[in-house]
């Protein structure tokens, strides 16, 4: 939970920073060379859309920074080609939501088994008393205590991995829709700037 935190926390804070640093420039391949510096899942989205263009464009992707000037004029898209820069925007999506979901299916199983551990062990705890009652052939409570006292304990270490794990869960899941918002919204954002990019060169 602690590595996949620092992680989360880490690419929210820089994929601000780029968003903030992508909506301040002119054209969209503007961003190309400093805005993907430091790798946040915004820049890998934004690289993936920024090469296919590039590929249009028939431009080195050294020169991406020059694109809207003399030597490189804004170029007309086809209806097509925009919308294949779309779909590979959604697809880099799709791509990094599983990659920041990664792990978080086994902090899901240790939420949902580990209370039926701590049940099983309460399980085992009282048959073993009954067990010690039937051996000594009465209930005494020196017979039951070892039995009830490893069910009390291994309820309470079940219970000790299950609340971490789901507040743990809870947290890291909402930092993981919060980014998946974030990513959505760009590809909307890149879309957007492109066509008005189209619009001005009509």
């Amino acid at each position: 939970m602690i590595e996949k935190w620092t992680y989360l926390s880490k690419t929210m804070k820089n994929s601000k920073k780029f968003k903030d640093f992508f909506r301040k420039t002119r054209y969209l391949l503007s961003a190309y060379n400093d805005g993907i510096k430091e790798i946040t899942p915004l820049g890998e989205i934004y690289k993936k859309g920024a090469d296919e263009l590039l590929l249009y464009y028939k431009m080195p992707k050294e020169s991406a920074t020059k694109y809207g000037n003399d030597y490189f004029p804004l170029q007309k898209l086809t209806i097509a080609q925009i919308e294949t820069v779309r779909s590979i925007l959604e697809q880099a999506v799709s791509d990094k939501i599983l990659e920041l979901e990664d792990k978080m299916g086994f902090l899901a199983t240790a939420v949902s088994v580990s209370p039926f551990f701590g049940l099983l062990g309460t399980v085992w705890g009282v048959m073993m008393a009954f067990i010690s009652m039937a051996v000594q052939g009465k209930a005494e409570i020196s017979g039951m205590a070892p039995g009830i006292s490893g069910a009390l304990l291994t309820t309470v270490v079940g219970l000790l991995v299950a609340i971490p794990s789901l507040i743990g869960y809870n947290y890291l899941s909402d930092y993981i829709r919060q980014l998946t918002v974030y990513m959505d919204n760009f590809v909307e954002e890149f879309m957007v700037k492109l066509k008005l990019e189209q619009h001005d060169k009509q």
